[in-house]
């Protein structure tokens, strides 16, 4: 699940780079083959719903596999996003750190939904240093 977290981590670091948030995802299936990426891109597309897990599965495209896949991402995922994992019924959530937000994970436990979470210090400090350099964002992002 590592190199999965790792993955979603670069998406995340892409996003951030691009001005915006740092979050990113990844879907995989069983094997750990990686079928969809994303990355948060709310600032960069003016959209709300823009999150790195909406957007890795906006990228997936049309499936009829979703109760076979696994959504990755790098941070605890925000009730939108959970709600879409519940909706599609996703077997498996990884997330990559929970210290900084906690998201709607009890929902998707409620749901059925196998939730994991890694506590990978470079997920963490992702986004520490967003708080810590553009709170106001942060503050905008979570509806502060």
């Amino acid at each position: 699940m590592q190199r999965l977290v790792d993955a979603a981590r670069t998406e995340a670091e892409r996003g951030w780079s691009e001005g915006g948030i740092p979050i990113g995802a990844v879907l995989a299936q069983e094997d750990g083959t990686i079928v969809a990426r994303g990355h948060n891109q709310r600032v960069q597309n003016g959209d709300p719903t823009s999150h790195g897990e909406t957007q890795c599965i906006r990228n997936a495209g049309r499936r009829r596999d979703w109760r076979e896949l696994t959504l990755v991402t790098t941070l605890s995922p925000c009730p939108m996003c959970a709600g879409t994992a519940v909706l599609l019924g996703f077997r498996r959530i990884v997330i990559g750190e929970r210290t900084t937000f906690q998201g709607a994970e009890a929902w998707l436990e409620q749901a059925g939904i196998e939730v994991n979470c890694l506590d990978d210090p470079g997920c963490e400090q992702l986004m520490r240093t967003m708080q810590e350099q553009k709170p106001e964002l942060w503050a905008e992002d979570i509806g502060c």
